[in-house]
């Protein structure tokens, strides 16, 4: 089957172009000598997460519990989890998961790091821990690195819990005397240093220049090597770095220079103010803008003439929330269909 014979709108991943920004990642931090962990909230898909290992990633990262659940059930046995879990329903979660596999978890608080030991004491096992630094991200982490050492004291002595190093995002050679610091102070401890982890698609040699043991990427799978920063307009976006398009059907063509297609802000989520993606058929053509169920295109930079029913493939700007809206993801080569995955992924925010 051809895509453009696919209901739509349906969302679809060139294979041959997935396949080449895994392996390229993967000789990328090979070359720089940085181990890679491979990030998966883009893609939220087991199967594109074996692909990540296979090519060399040690193991994955998730952010949210219902991820990592999804990645454990398909056999991904070694997680680094980023994100804060707190409340009993979640560690009882998290705890269940380390009886299956390796789980390492991040804290920057005496609170997040105890609801973990009592659940991991409770349930007898054994917890990883990274304490976060806020190097720039402005998110979560600790604030400076005497924070950090006393975080990593108060952790040394929970129950459950083991002490692995330290976790930052973004990596940032700018932020080398806070990471210095931090790094001096839990050798002086006799802390374990086993992991620093940096993270951030494009920053892998910073990672490297900081002295880290591994750098997190993800978004290199939907972006090829340097992640596309570009909100206004269609700057990076091309079929031969972005695997991940819609297909898409015009619906009407009310004027000589619009058209409406099947997909709107349900299909594409709005990023960040206006709805962007490349038409890979006809790039002269753009978005002028979305409702909720339908594509508004301005045709007129376009000599081509458009009819009801014809088919326009769009590299949307921000392709993991498509991921995220869509029970469907569609696998091809040379545009006909492969496979047909359920995206189990889809809504585990929890």
């Amino acid at each position: 089957m051809h895509i453009y014979e696919l209901d739509t709108p349906a969302v679809v991943i060139d294979v041959d172009v997935l396949e080449k920004n895994i392996e390229e990642m993967a000789a990328h931090c090979r070359d720089l000598g940085i181990t890679l962990r491979g990030h998966t909230k883009s893609h939220k898909n087991p199967e594109i997460a074996k692909m990540q290992v296979a090519a060399g990633s040690k193991g994955i990262v998730c952010q949210k519990l219902g991820d990592a659940e999804n990645m454990v059930r398909a056999g991904l046995d070694d997680i680094l989890m980023t994100y804060n879990i707190v409340g009993r329903q979640k560690t009882r979660r998290l705890t269940e998961l380390a009886r299956q596999c390796r789980m390492t978890v991040t804290v920057d608080s005496i609170e997040v790091a105890s609801g973990i030991s009592e659940q991991a004491r409770l349930d007898d096992v054994t917890i990883g821990v990274l304490i976060e630094l806020d190097t720039g991200g402005k998110r979560t982490g600790a604030q400076s690195p005497a924070a950090a050492e006393e975080l990593a004291m108060q952790v040394q002595e929970l129950p459950g819990l083991e002490l692995r190093g330290l976790m930052t995002y973004p990596s940032r050679v700018s932020s080398k005397p806070f990471i210095q610091d931090t790094v001096d102070r839990f050798t002086r401890a006799g802390f374990s240093l086993e992991i620093i982890s940096g993270g951030g698609t494009g920053e892998e040699w910073e990672s490297k220049e900081l002295g880290f043991t591994e750098h997190r990427s993800g978004s290199y799978v939907y972006e090829g090597l340097t992640r596309i920063h570009g909100s206004q307009g269609n700057e990076g976006l091309s079929p031969e770095r972005c695997p991940l398009r819609v297909v898409t059907t015009v619906v009407s063509v009310p004027t000589a220079d619009r058209l409406i297609v099947d997909g709107g802000m349900k299909t594409f989520r709005l990023f960040p103010t206006m709805p962007f993606g490349l038409i890979i058929e006809d790039p002269e053509i753009k978005f002028s803008g979305m409702s909720v169920e339908h594509g508004h295109i301005d045709t007129s930079g376009s000599s081509r003439k458009y009819s009801v029913g014809d088919k326009l493939t769009v590299i949307p700007t921000y392709q993991e929330g498509v991921t995220n809206l869509h029970d469907e993801i569609v696998w091809s080569r040379n545009d006909q269909v492969v496979r047909v995955w359920r995206n189990d992924g889809r809504g585990k925010v929890k």
